[in-house]
């Protein structure tokens, strides 16, 4: 079991976000769950606060914040499990305060329950935070099982008693799934139960890395261990994630018996943002005959720049690279070797299909200056697919020609859209305006930009003032609607 939620939503990636009052703490909140053996399954809360977000009050030695905390357990509408307690931070010796930590824990028996928490800065009590989440409890119990995976954002071998401690190791628990460039390591702890149920003396543990995107096993982040059976087996293994490139993920941990039979399963989901360069050496990759047949001579430079819609931002540096030597050879081998690289087996039917898409994008979206690839609708078509559906405006009394583009799904994304628009009125130059869509352009005043035509800017309060109510302008209408 894992709450996938945030307290405070502090990165897009995050679980969930807890509306408060105008004043409020700012926190990270999740959990998991283990067991212990001859006590029952239990959940681990783990609580983040921002030190930023609460008030210091001089105290010996230095500065201290104090934060009063309320958990709440309810099955439906009855409460079964309560406390509140002061949480005191660590004394701070000057104005830069840390984050800090806090670890509860409840035995439960196997169902669904409701978590509910309250967070009041004491020294401040105006601030406050609070939220609910359905938690679900399984009874890891009876049969082989595995617990919830706990990263963590640091951790060192430790014996000493305190919430923080768990099998020989002291581990401040990581309460993000995202992992950037910099974080290129997945410290987890685990435990494995009743391993010695499965009838071996031994047993394999392992641990694999899947592309949430397409459902590929990357076989270079596999790791297996192989353990003697007990009730209880603590795991404290770290996966190297520097080559992994950016997407969504998870980490499969397996629990196998002696013949490699899969026995249970646990896994984590994370993203991560990375944007490894396509590597391969030019002078070994060998041409295929049928994939270069696809490729006119006098299209080798187009193809390869129509990768650039698709491609990373360190794999555009290549093929910026790459065009700039004007060789052939070597583009015709950058083509192909993304296309491998991409798609590996099926290299030659994903070039085919994406090759078919760039000249849907040519006749649709060319103007007198740029390649379909080229243009804002064009890239958005390439990268992302054709819209679902689209709202198309050439004239107006008050707005330039637009269109507005609404996808269904793209990846784990759902009713993302996409506004262009012409300002120059000819050449079919329309330009991307506005997105809701992470990472695309996000520009709250693009309704005052599209009926600039003809009329007034508003002011710094609200630059759309004048735009919500003028006769014959629907396009905040048809973008609401989706």
């Amino acid at each position: 079991m894992q709450i996938k939620c945030l307290l405070i939503l502090l990165f897009s990636f995050s679980l969930f976000a807890v509306n408060a009052q105008e004043t409020k703490i700012k926190a990270y909140i999740d959990a998991k769950q283990f067991m212990a053996p001859g006590t029952g399954n239990y959940i681990e809360i783990y609580l983040q606060i921002a030190g930023h977000s609460v008030k210091f009050n001089p105290v010996k030695d230095g500065i201290q914040a104090r934060i009063g905390i309320e958990f709440d357990i309810f099955i439906k509408d009855s409460l079964i499990k309560s406390d509140a307690y002061i949480l005191a931070s660590p004394v701070a010796k000057d104005s830069v305060q840390d984050n800090f930590y806090e670890i509860k824990r409840f035995l439960l028996e196997p169902g669904d329950y409701s978590l509910k928490i309250k967070l009041t800065d004491l020294n401040y009590p105006k601030s406050i935070t609070a939220g609910i989440q359905p938690i679900k409890i399984e009874d890891l119990q009876k049969v082989p099982s595995i617990s919830d995976v706990e990263v963590a954002e640091y951790a060192f071998a430790s014996n000493e008693e305190n919430n923080f401690q768990k099998s020989g190791y002291h581990i401040i628990p990581l309460l993000s799934n995202f992992f950037p460039t910099d974080l290129n390591k997945i410290p987890a702890y685990f435990e494995i139960y009743n391993a010695d149920k499965i009838g071996d003396s031994t047993v394999g543990v392992i641990q694999k890395i899947i592309n949430e995107d397409n459902g590929e096993e990357l076989e270079e982040f596999v790791s297996f261990t192989r353990v003697h059976a007990e009730p209880v087996i603590p795991l404290f293994k770290t996966m190297d994630i520097e080559k992994l490139g950016t997407g969504s993920y998870r980490m499969d941990v397996i629990l196998t018996n002696k013949k490699l039979e899969q026995v249970a399963k646990r896994s984590y989901f994370f993203e991560r943002s990375n944007d490894v360069a396509i590597q391969f050496n030019p002078e070994k990759l060998v041409l295929d005959p049928g994939f270069q047949n696809t490729i006119n001579e006098d299209s080798v430079y187009y193809y390869l720049e129509s990768l650039i819609p698709i491609a990373k931002p360190a794999e555009i540096k290549n093929i910026i690279s790459t065009l700039k030597l004007k060789d052939k050879e070597k583009a015709r081998k950058h083509i192909q070797a993304f296309w491998v690289e991409t798609a590996d087996k099926k290299s030659y039917e994903a070039w085919l299909k994406y090759k078919i898409q760039v000249q849907q994008a040519e006749r649709m979206y060319h103007t007198n200056f740029q390649q379909g690839f080229e243009t804002d609708r064009g890239r958005v078509f390439l990268k992302y697919g054709a819209p679902n559906n689209i709202v198309s405006k050439e004239t107006s009394p008050s707005e330039y020609p637009y269109e507005i583009w609404t996808f269904n799904k793209i990846g784990k994304y759902s009713n993302k859209r996409f506004v262009f628009y012409n300002p120059d009125l000819v050449n079919n130059a329309y330009r991307l305006l506005h997105s809701d869509m992470i990472g695309e352009l996000k520009n709250p005043a693009w309704p005052q930009i599209l009926n600039k035509r003809n009329t007034n800017n508003g002011d710094i309060d609200n630059p759309n003032k004048f735009n919500e109510q003028h006769w014959g302008g629907n396009s905040n209408d048809y973008f609401r609607q989706y």
